[in-house]
């Protein structure tokens, strides 16, 4: 009889773990409520196509989708963030990307294709309208001297904006907010590039996105990488919002 007991009262407690620990488990898939489905479909479609966890981001895709993004917006995450991480990372995303559609289809699934870019009607030139769409970004003038790098390589300040802030922000698929959610998840991602990861964090929040959320994105990119990677982020964020407070 008291072994009866004792196995029931074991049946009885392994049951209440059972459900303690999926009700833990749910607690934290929906502790995110400050971004929105689509907003953390890119985010984790960015930091998994930039640190090259293809299958991974195959379910990410398939979320993205599920949750509102449209194949051009997808699409253009992975244009985006090859201006951060690189063409190989970008063409493997988009490789996988034709992959899940091509699933979809088979299945019967319709996805939204979504518009095109707008053609650019802007007489300026490239590096006028770049330099337009940065300050636009950062919210200020930018009529100070070039930055150090700019001095050491003129070059590199040239296609920063006439290809960076010109042919890529000019692209109206994505907004900036939803661009530089994209910038700061792969920066994040790929790790020790800590001052442009802060410029990016500060533009956010210029543009729109709370402090929360931005922690949520970090704690979202945390599921990805390596605790020296987020350790990092966090501490970056943390000292950005600290200074804000002065």
């Amino acid at each position: 009889m008291k072994q009866l007991i004792t196995i029931g009262i074991a049946i009885v407690i392994t049951a209440f773990l059972g459900v303690t620990n999926h009700v833990n488990a749910q607690s934290k898939h929906n502790a995110i409520l400050n971004l929105d489905a689509k907003q953390q479909s890119i985010i984790a479609i960015a930091s998994l196509t930039a640190k090259g966890d293809l299958q991974t981001l195959e379910s990410a895709l398939t979320e993205g989708l599920d949750a509102g993004l449209t194949v051009s917006e997808i699409k253009e995450v992975m244009v985006h963030l090859y201006a951060y991480c690189g063409f190989p990372r970008s063409l493997r995303g988009l490789q996988t990307f034709i992959k899940v559609l091509d699933e979809r289809k088979a299945e019967g699934v319709e996805d939204q294709l979504g518009a095109e870019a707008t053609p650019i009607e802007d007489n300026r030139t490239k590096y006028e309208r770049g330099k337009a769409n940065l300050e636009a970004l950062v919210q200020a003038k930018l009529d100070g001297p070039p930055a150090d790098y700019a001095q050491f390589a003129p070059i590199v300040e040239v296609f920063l904006k006439e290809h960076l802030f010109a042919d890529i922000f000019d692209r109206d698929i994505l907004n900036y907010q939803q661009r530089e959610l994209v910038t700061v998840s792969v920066l994040a991602t790929i790790g020790d590039v800590e001052p442009m990861l802060r410029s990016h964090m500060n533009i956010c929040l210029m543009q729109g996105i709370t402090p929360t959320q931005l922690q949520e994105l970090v704690d979202m990119v945390g599921r990805n990488i390596d605790y020296e990677k987020i350790d990092s982020a966090k501490k970056v964020l943390n000292e950005l919002l600290e200074s804000k407070k002065q």
